[in-house]
């Protein structure tokens, strides 16, 4: 599927072409699209992004998910390599072996991570997608820890940068992980790192290989409700027996009366694990997570990001830009009727 993220535009003119690899589980797939098109909708309100979206073969899919990917017109890795991409981004997924290498989708990951190397745009990698390609290109391993990095985390910049000089002296990052990759290991192998906070490590970190590529540890596209429905996803896990342990609450997440009300829940769930259910769990936890104001400080960094490709394709000159603000177009709302869509 191609989509432009802009009223009064087409195929034809001329767009940044961003290619979205969608590696999420099928349960996660459309979320994963919406929160993504609408990062990249907020980071590029003055000019079209046409995306379209691609899937590695190796990522275990049902039958949902592949009539998903048919009925969205999701492209393959000859097709990614084809479109003419301006820039790309490649998700994470949930692991499910120790060992990266023994993943089965590792062999189609390392070959776009090889294509990207040798011929692909500039490239933005989050979560296990970022743990995987700095294995591959530099050796670099990720560690497991104690116990999941979840929640929301302070962010301090380390150092100035161009992608973070939009960003507050602190910014709010999420994290959903059970591994890291170190500091001290990608300053070795020549990582710059932008941003990391005390409690959860390095988050934002760059390198320039044939083209800069930009990493991300925790989850830039995410939206204030998706930390909620982990946490409860997790819960239904721990009462299905897929979990030993209950989960922990994201950190900095809930209010403190919802925080209460769940700590409640989760005491008579341990001590009565056969008997309460989900239809017991606190109708708090569902809604919205209890943050206003909600904007992810990725949409800074993309910002700047976007610009940087807009002046690198344009040579430095974007007239469409200023047309489309002459236009006095309004902005796009971001459910998927809004937008243009067009087979691939």
């Amino acid at each position: 599927m191609t989509i432009v993220l802009a009223q009064g535009f087409n195929q034809a003119d001329r767009c940044l072409h961003v290619g979205l690899v969608n590696n999420m589980p099928d349960s996660a797939l459309a979320g994963t699209e919406r929160q993504f098109l609408n990062l990249l909708e907020a980071a590029a309100p003055d000019f079209p992004v046409q995306v379209s979206f691609f899937s590695l073969p190796g990522i275990p899919r049902g039958v949902g998910g592949q009539q998903h990917l048919e009925n969205n017109f999701y492209g393959s890795l000859p097709d990614l390599q084809e479109a003419s991409l301006d820039s790309l981004i490649v998700t994470g997924t949930e692991p499910r072996l120790p060992a990266l290498e023994d993943e089965p989708f590792w062999g189609p990951m390392t070959e776009l991570f090889d294509w990207v190397e040798r011929e692909g745009p500039p490239t933005t990698f989050s979560c296990l997608a970022a743990h995987a390609a700095v294995l591959h290109y530099d050796g670099v391993p990720r560690h497991r820890l104690p116990q999941k990095r979840f929640g929301m985390f302070d962010h301090v910049r380390v150092c100035r940068h161009e992608l973070t000089d939009r960003l507050g002296p602190r910014v709010q990052v999420a994290h959903s992980r059970f591994n890291e990759v170190a500091g001290d290991a990608l300053a070795e192998c020549g990582y710059t790192i932008l941003t990391q906070a005390p409690d959860a490590g390095v988050d934002l970190f760059i390198k320039d290989r044939r083209n800069i590529c930009l990493f991300f540890q925790g989850h830039p596209e995410y939206d204030p409700e998706t930390l909620g429905r982990e946490y409860q996803r997790d819960v239904k896990r721990y009462f299905a027996g897929e979990r030993e342990s209950y989960p922990e609450l994201p950190k900095d997440y809930f209010g403190p009366l919802e925080a209460l009300s769940l700590a409640r829940f989760q005491a008579r769930a341990v001590a009565e694990r056969r008997t309460v259910t989900m239809e017991d769990f606190p109708l708090a936890s569902r809604r919205s997570a209890p943050m206003s104001g909600w904007r992810s400080p990725a949409t800074d960094v993309f910002r700047t990001w976007l610009q940087r490709i807009v002046e690198t394709k344009f040579g430095g000159c974007v007239p469409f830009i200023a047309s489309h603000r002459r236009k006095g177009l309004p902005p796009v709302e971001v459910s998927r009727p809004q937008r243009t869509t067009m087979p691939r």
